[in-house]
Parts: C-alpha cells; structure tokens; sequence
C-alpha cells in the first residue's frame, strides 16, 4: 500500500457514503483511479466490506462476555465452529493457543440471557468445558484503520 492507498481508506473510513467521484475530486486524481484501487483493495482482501457497523448494544444486546472453549479432541474445530456459526449473539470465533482450544465473543441481551447463550453454545457434543469473562467496559473499540493509516517502516521490527 502507498500514501494513496492509506488516504483512500482513511476517506472511505470516515465517510463511507461519499462516493467514488467525490472521493477524487477530493483527492486530486482521476475517477478511474479511484476507482482501481478501490478495485485492487478489495481484490488482495484488504477491504473485507462495505456495510454499515453495528452496534450490539443498540440492538438490544449490551451485555458481551468472551468464552474460552476446550473442544473433544476427536471432533476437531470444524464442526464446533459451525455449531457457533449457527447462534447469532456469537459475533466471532477464534483458535487459540494456550489454556482453551477456541475463543468466542458473545453478547446477550442481559446477565440472565447470558446464561441461555451460554447454555447454546454448550449445547454440542464437541465442547468439553468452557470459561466465560463478563466484559464490564470497551477501551478501545475493534479498530483496523490504525494499521492502514500506519507508516510501513513502523511495522518492521
């Protein structure tokens, strides 16, 4: 990625409805150039999407807790992440390393409805036991746009 790059998403990240016209004459450079980087970013997945974010909380889900899973050995991952997949308040799944085989963040609409999340996930053979941390408050939000705006030169170590 050049400054270019960077700008372009900084832009798009800010005001994602300003359109690509917009986003040139702004920029100083041609349409079509826009328009090719965009291109090229969403083709080497560095633009997953375009969609709105979304707020759990104002969907009626304030409450988020992270799971650490100890998946049965036999099943594997595959099928206890498709079991996850299957319940909406998991926003994400991970493998990790360490004490517990998968993590899950889950939001739920109350402590108590934490507990039927919980009990949903659970609901599989594939899942031995499992830890649960109750988050009480958000520091920094999920970010990515940081690592774009970040001089290359600062990643290498």
């Amino acid at each position: 990625m050049d400054d270019l790059d960077r700008t372009l998403i900084s832009l798009f990240a800010v005001e994602p409805r300003i359109g690509v016209l917009e986003a040139s004459r702004r920029l100083g450079v041609a349409r079509g150039t826009v328009q090719s980087r965009l291109d090229k970013l969403v083709a080497r997945g560095v633009v997953t999407g375009w969609g709105p974010d979304l707020s759990p909380a104002a969907l009626g889900f304030p409450v988020t807790a992270f799971l650490t899973l100890e998946i049965r050995q036999r099943v594997g991952h595959a099928p206890v992440a498709e079991h996850l997949a299957a319940i909406p308040e998991v926003l994400e799944a991970h493998t990790i390393t360490g004490a517990g085989d998968l993590w899950a963040r889950v939001v739920a609409r109350s402590n108590d409805d934490l507990q039927r999340v919980i009990d949903r996930v659970l609901d599989t053979d594939g899942i031995v036991r499992s830890a649960t941390v109750i988050a009480l408050a958000e520091q920094v939000p999920y970010r990515v746009l940081p690592l774009a705006r970040a001089d290359p030169g600062d990643r290498l170590g």
